[in-house]
């Protein structure tokens, strides 16, 4: 299982806006550059962030975003749903499709366990809990 590039992105540019301790706007340009993602892409990114309502977004010279909930609000699932991926009850490991009980794929038992640690890791993980872990890039 992995995450969409664009989730990937949204996590990293988040989580980075998250460690930053002052309050002030950060612009597009300084994200893209410190964390190696495509300008373009990045603005797209923080449009959709914007517009579910995790980012709030000022113009101007001194214009920028910033986080418009405190981290601790902000739950790793949140950033998923908002571009529409998670790890769904019925979704097949192998990628066959629907997968349940009645209708399993060879991994289906095993995959049971894992897939139950990672939705409650995406929806008990805050940007709080995992700002300033790991590398940014």
């Amino acid at each position: 299982m992995q995450l969409s590039a664009t989730s990937q992105y949204a996590i990293r540019i988040l989580v980075y806006m998250a460690g930053e301790k002052d309050s002030q706007s950060i612009n597009a340009a300084e994200l893209a550059e410190t964390l190696l993602i495509p300008y373009k892409f990045l603005a797209k990114i923080m449009t959709s962030l914007v517009k579910v309502g995790l980012v709030e977004s000022t113009r101007g010279k001194e214009g920028g975003y910033k986080l418009k909930k405190k981290a601790s609000d902000i739950m790793v699932g949140d950033i998923l749903d908002a571009f529409h991926e998670s790890i769904k009850d019925e979704q097949c490991i192998l990628g066959i499709g629907f997968c349940n009980g009645l209708c399993k794929c060879a991994l289906h038992d095993q995959w049971m366990e894992p897939k139950f640690l990672l939705q409650k890791m995406f929806r008990e993980s805050s940007l709080e809990d995992i700002a300033g872990r790991g590398c940014k890039r």
